[in-house]
């Protein structure tokens, strides 16, 4: 019987794949048989890949300069790339949002039909719905340093920077899976919680420890390895995934529908100023 996550003959591209999830996703696409994979992240990638591009994904002249370099057939691209708010928000916003555009909107005519988009969103993301129509005017500004210029104009909503900019990749994937559908091409995302990655200092360092401790003991008590969310893009990259189109999948161990369901315990939570939207 053909294995379920099956890559053979597939050429995959990756970015962010250095370390964590990127990382762990390397290790499964190998297993999976996959022909040739692709890496593209800032620091170096000791991974098992084929080809490692540096790139700097904040800098859109990188990303064309890398684009330019990848092959003209591409069947599975991962947009895992992703930075804290300890970063600048030309960096943040331009990392996890408009490079991931950037590559699904020119790649996508180097996927022949049957090919896959996945992006790594975040459930810190999920407010999207009470942002909606700013963020879709965000996502209408093509040219990156006016995306940039926009965002900058817009400090209620990205007081939390983060936050508001995996909303903007939630709402991405939402809004390019119709079109891309339309070619034949799979666009989802996975949005993790908290991750045991070295992402993790960083999160420290913009969140809080306290808020982060809070929602590890709301979510069974640990967070997330890389690998467990690198099954995740795994699984909707490949051909097991074929009827799955425009699916913001959560992945954070029922952290989001015991708050859904009002059976999270908020009177250990600390509190979270700085990370509103408001």
């Amino acid at each position: 019987m053909t294995p379920i996550i099956d890559y053979h003959r597939k050429t995959v591209v990756v970015t962010g794949a250095a370390t964590g999830v990127g990382a762990a996703l390397l290790e499964r696409l190998r297993a999976a048989g996959a022909e040739r994979i692709i890496a593209l992240d800032i620091k170096p990638c000791q991974g098992p890949v084929d080809e490692f591009i540096r790139t700097d994904l904040s800098d859109p002249q990188a990303v064309d300069d890398a684009i330019a370099r990848l092959p003209e057939r591409i069947d599975v691209l991962v947009n895992n790339a992703g930075v804290a708010a300890t970063q600048a928000l030309s960096v943040v916003i331009g990392v996890n949002v408009l490079a991931p555009r950037k590559l699904i909107s020119v790649l996508a005519d180097r996927m022949p039909p049957g090919s896959a988009v996945v992006n790594t969103a975040s459930t810190a993301g999920g407010g999207y719905p009470d942002r909606l129509t700013q963020i879709l005017e965000l996502l209408a500004i093509q040219d990156w340093h006016e995306a940039l210029t926009w965002a900058g104009e817009h400090p209620e909503l990205t007081r939390n920077l983060y936050g508001f900019s995996k909303e903007c990749a939630q709402v991405l994937t939402l809004l390019y899976a119709a079109p891309l559908s339309g070619r034949g091409i799979r666009l989802n995302s996975v949005c993790p919680g908290l991750i045991d990655t070295p992402l993790m200092a960083d999160f420290q360092q913009s969140m809080g420890k306290p808020i982060l401790e809070w929602m590890i003991s709301q979510s069974g008590g640990r967070k997330a390895t890389p690998g467990e969310i690198a099954d995740a893009l795994a699984f909707l990259g490949s051909d097991a995934a074929t009827y799955i189109r425009g699916t913001n999948l959560t992945v954070d161990n029922g952290f989001t529908a015991s708050i859904l369901t009002n059976q999270v315990d908020y009177s250990t939570m600390p509190a979270l100023d700085g990370l509103t939207n408001a």
